[in-house]
């Protein structure tokens, strides 16, 4: 089956961005649009995310080869990427084993190593995702306040609640594969695969304040990623994309249009 996605333009280099867990290729729709000046730009929804397909198998490199169907049905050789979070690790996964397929990865803001399964509560959201009574909730509102007790953080309840959606009857629903997600959490901790290196231009972007790639990895990062450079934007998050947009932008724009690089 295939991804969904979007083709924002069909100017230069095809570039595709993929969005992380619990996210859809409209998170990324400011920068979409504003780098389809640039690129020829697609935002694609990750497998059990968005609008795309539902399936039971979810790790990295099933959804590397999800990409690489994309990217065969709309006959791109090659490209460049974008991938935050999780969808930074289908973008390190594509680069190690496909490597003919990308000429340039940005990877924001997650490492190439496996995540402990409580360093980033997203146990907690599935919890919450769970115990919520979508068949009785009548509002966005309400559903806000019942993932509250699950979820302290204001953004990330918004941000979580992107995915759900009113079906013909009007009763809410989540469009992601929650099952799925929660089945095969620890397939999405884990590191990208093994034994390759991807020697072509690479960009780690860290968010000053968040906890995904540390120091301690560097080693890691520079053995799979030998031509790997580091950037670091102050005052960010995980969530960088949305809390420093023209920053990150100014960033991927620098790294994707060098000519040195």
């Amino acid at each position: 089956m295939l991804l969904n996605y979007r083709q924002y333009s069909n100017n230069g280099t095809p570039l595709l961005i993929l969005h992380g867990l619990f996210g859809s290729l409209s998170n990324w729709g400011w920068h979409s649009k504003n780098l389809s000046e640039h690129f020829a730009v697609i935002g694609v929804d990750l497998r059990n995310h968005g609008g795309s397909f539902h399936g039971s198998q979810f790790n990295y490199p099933i959804m590397a080869n999800d990409v690489v169907e994309l990217m065969d049905h709309l006959k791109i050789s090659s490209g460049y990427f974008i991938g935050h979070s999780m969808g930074g690790k289908v973008s390190m996964e594509l680069a190690l084993t496909h490597s003919d397929r990308v000429e340039k990865c940005i990877v924001v803001d997650i490492a190439p190593i496996t995540y402990p399964d409580k360093a980033d509560g997203h146990l907690q959201i599935i919890s919450g995702m769970k115990a919520m009574a979508l068949d009785k909730i009548s509002s966005r509102k309400e559903a806000e306040q019942l993932l509250a007790e699950f979820v302290e953080d204001e953004a990330t309840r918004n941000f979580v609640l992107t995915n759900l959606v009113r079906n013909n009857e009007g009763k809410y629903g989540w469009c992601l594969n929650l099952e799925s997600i929660e089945s095969n959490y620890a397939r999405l901790r884990e590191k990208p695969s093994e034994g390759g290196t991807f020697t072509k231009p690479t960009l780690f972007i860290k968010g000053a304040i968040s906890k995904y790639i540390q120091s301690k990895h560097e080693a890691e990062i520079l053995q799979l990623f030998p031509n790997a450079n580091m950037k670091i934007i102050k005052q960010a998050g995980h969530w960088l994309h949305v809390e420093k947009p023209q920053v990150l932008q100014k960033v991927i724009l620098d790294f994707l249009q060098a000519k040195d690089t």
